[in-house]
C-alpha cells in the first residue's frame, strides 16, 4: 500500500550509515563502510576548524 520509512524491530540496535541509510552489524562494518564509500564527507568535515560561535558562553 504505502512505503513506510521505519525500521523493523529486528534491526533497532544495528549501527546505520547517515549518509546512505545502510545498517551494519557492527560498528566497525559502518566505519570501513564510511571509509570507503564517503571518503570524499568524511574528509572534508575532519579538516573544519571546531571553535566556540561569537557569543557563546561556557558555564565551568
Amino acid at each position: 500500500m504505502f512505503n513506510a520509512m521505519v525500521l523493523p524491530l529486528v534491526d533497532e540496535f544495528k549501527p546505520k550509515c547517515y549518509l546512505c541509510n545502510n545498517t551494519f552489524d557492527t560498528i566497525e562494518l559502518l566505519r570501513e563502510h564510511q571509509k570507503i564509500q564517503h571518503t570524499e564527507f568524511l574528509s572534508h568535515h575532519e579538516n573544519q576548524k571546531r571553535e566556540p560561535a561569537p557569543g557563546d558562553v561556557t558555564i565551568f
